[in-house]
């Protein structure tokens, strides 16, 4: 009978090599996805259907996969770039690490929701928007441009997620709007304001729900999906979308491309179209109350306000790409 020692060593060596079994065998494709796995996940489990091949999928921030994809260069293993946002898709279309898309993909969208030159698509969209709780502030009485929020009746009274990247990248759009100097006296302004800190966009909605706080920054989003698990009743908060093209409304997208270089590229482009065809978009519009970008598609599940019915600030979102210039400035007028 074999000794307890070399029973205990088969075991360890069989357990070593039962994971590099598993994984022996290359994916057909392979996505960065800067899109959280539970928002996502499911609709990734799908393209890999519609693509006809295996692919896997690397989860993590969008500025730090963007990063990751600098850093590889020619030798990534990543064929598609989902990200959260398009400042990332920005700025790896600045370093030309990234492919032209399908003209399938590219007229699916709006000109406005693509980039100029074809290199990246959006694939859903997001308006900042302020959650207000009515019980403290009479729709008469909401903040109508950015300079409002500025106003000493909100000292306190209002929050955000400095952390958060969505709130960087609505920074990096008044950045654009305004210029640096410009974006600096608002930031100084603000932080005058006392604004209340907070670690998420949830945690925002529900300050507002409990009458902590008068208004909040955030995304739509928060809001729809709340009501959807709650019911309106239980949702004292509200949301008032920043009219006139005012920064405050800034509509940003998530958004995907084709890496340069990638060994796929026919299945990395069917890939990107799949993202934006209308069973993609009726997910993004039931599934996490973003806007679908694709004509045509609306929510069966939250009642969304349609998109062309916004009124964003005139901007190229491929300009969101600096977003370093904006931790910066945080950084200085201490809203990091």
């Amino acid at each position: 009978m074999p000794s307890r020692r070399v029973v205990s060593a088969v075991v360890a060596i069989i357990a070593a090599i039962a994971p590099l079994s598993a994984c022996g065998s290359s994916p057909d494709l392979t996505i960065y996805s800067g899109r959280n796995e539970q928002l996502v996940g499911g609709l990734l489990e799908r393209l890999e259907e519609r693509v006809g091949g295996t692919v896997e999928v690397r989860y993590g921030g969008s500025a730090e996969l963007a990063a990751q994809l600098l850093e590889e260069g020619d030798g990534t293993d990543a064929d598609v770039f989902f990200s959260q946002d398009a400042g990332a898709l920005g700025a790896l279309d600045d370093a030309q690490r990234l492919e032209p898309l399908s003209r399938a993909a590219l007229e699916a969208v709006p000109a406005a929701y693509r980039a100029d030159d074809g290199s990246w698509v959006a694939t859903s969209a997001r308006s900042r928007v302020l959650f207000y709780d009515p019980r403290q502030v009479p729709a008469a009485d909401l903040p109508a441009t950015l300079d409002a929020v500025t106003d000493p009746r909100w000292r306190g009274r209002i929050g955000y997620a400095p952390t958060n990247a969505s709130w960087q990248a609505f920074v990096t759009g008044v950045r654009v709007l305004r210029g640096e100097e410009g974006a600096r006296a608002w930031l100084l302004a603000f932080a005058e304001n006392q604004p209340v800190r907070f670690e998420n966009n949830i945690q925002i909605l529900d300050a507002v729900n409990a009458g902590q706080i008068a208004l909040g920054l955030s995304n739509h989003y928060y809001w729809y999906e709340r009501v959807a698990e709650v019911g309106e009743q239980a949702v004292p908060a509200q949301v008032h979308y920043v009219p006139g093209g005012d920064p405050l409304g800034l509509v940003n997208v998530a958004g995907a491309g084709v890496v340069a270089g990638t060994a796929q590229p026919d299945m990395a482009r069917r890939a990107v179209e799949f993202l934006v065809s209308p069973e993609a978009q009726q997910y993004f519009a039931d599934e996490t109350a973003e806007y679908p970008v694709r004509m045509g598609v609306s929510s069966t599940r939250h009642p969304l306000r349609p998109l062309d019915q916004l009124q964003p600030p005139d901007i190229d979102l491929s300009d969101l790409a600096s977003l370093q210039q904006s931790l910066a400035l945080l950084q200085e007028t201490g809203l990091a």
